[in-house]
């Protein structure tokens, strides 16, 4: 029997799948986040070892057992981040052949037909790639609103405490957003909450989200605007990667992962608006199992294994897993 092994490695948690040759997932483990750009790569080795270690131990499998690996990795983003992240896999001991990609595309390859076309990832942040049929790769780079690439949870957030300050200046009407914000970080009131942003004595995180599509999803004006805008910003991205691989007229999957689409219709419509109007033939598909089966499939192609035949045994296992 062979056995194949898939990481994918997030800047919140890590997961680690061993499955064999007939799809059926045997050893699952787990760890923190390991983004280099967050933990160094001390960090990314650890998680690593932790999560493949788990997988091991559940599985029973030997190390000389697998036969194929791959590596889809939160922060490695270019060339020159390939060496050291091949150093921290390497301390795992595998002697198979492996490949290391940037974790966006495990959603690609897990979820759309033979892993062509469009991955929109929304979770913490925010990430897309895509890939046609030759193999060409399209991208974003991948940090968020720096470089206008909106729609994940930080994102979302960030945009809402625009409108709490345009409801404080008097820019907008008053919105249930500020007492949301003030109680996420125990300000007294919406002066001592932007002072405190200011000073940096407050922080926002990415889970602020989830109330934020509360509100939303309650009726709120400011807030409506806020999941409006970043299910369009997400419909961008998809666009933004299928222009680059050449793929707006073609027939496509554009996967949807991540929490964020948990909010369901009030993100995906708008998104779904900007994306038929400049690729009207793409599907969107909302990806129905954990990420980590991309990778896994990723570490099959290295093998020489078709991991599609298998692909649908693979989530369907998987899932009584990976919680």
């Amino acid at each position: 029997m062979k056995y194949f092994l898939g990481i994918d490695v997030g800047s919140s948690k890590t997961h680690a799948l061993i499955v064999d040759e007939t799809g059926q997932c045997v050893g699952f483990g787990k760890s923190g986040g390991g983004n280099h750009q967050g933990v160094g790569y001390d960090g990314t080795e650890k998680v690593l070892h932790e999560s493949f270690d788990g997988a091991l131990k559940m599985s029973g499998v030997e190390k000389a057992q697998i036969v194929g690996a791959g590596f889809g990795v939160a922060g490695y983003d270019f060339p020159s981040d390939r060496e050291a992240h091949l150093m921290s896999i390497a301390s795992l001991g595998l002697d198979c052949p492996i490949e290391i990609v940037n974790d966006g595309l495990n959603g690609l390859l897990a979820g759309a037909q033979r892993g062509v076309g469009v991955n929109v990832t929304a979770g913490s942040s925010n990430n897309a790639r895509g890939r046609n049929k030759h193999g060409k790769e399209g991208r974003i780079v991948g940090n968020g609103s720096a470089f206008g690439e909106n729609g994940g949870g930080i994102e979302i957030v960030q945009h809402g405490l625009q409108k709490v300050n345009h409801a404080w200046i008097k820019r907008i009407p008053p919105t249930s957003l500020t007492k949301i914000y003030l109680d996420a970080v125990g300000a007294k009131n919406e002066i001592d909450l932007m002072e405190g942003l200011s000073n940096q004595q407050y922080h926002l995180f990415p889970f602020i989200a989830v109330q934020v599509i509360q509100a939303a999803r309650a009726g709120d004006a400011a807030a409506q605007d806020v999941i409006r805008w970043a299910g369009e910003e997400l419909g961008w991205l998809a666009v933004s990667a299928a222009r680059q691989i050449e793929m707006e007229q073609e027939e496509f999957d554009i996967i949807q992962s991540g929490s964020v689409f948990d909010a369901g219709e009030i993100i995906t419509e708008p998104m779904k608006e900007i994306v038929l109007k400049y690729c009207p033939n793409a599907k969107l598909i909302r990806l129905d199992g954990p990420p980590v089966v991309g990778a896994v499939i990723l570490g099959m192609e290295q093998a020489g294994f078709d991991g599609y035949m298998v692909r649908d045994e693979i989530v369907r296992t998987a899932k009584d897993l990976v919680k």
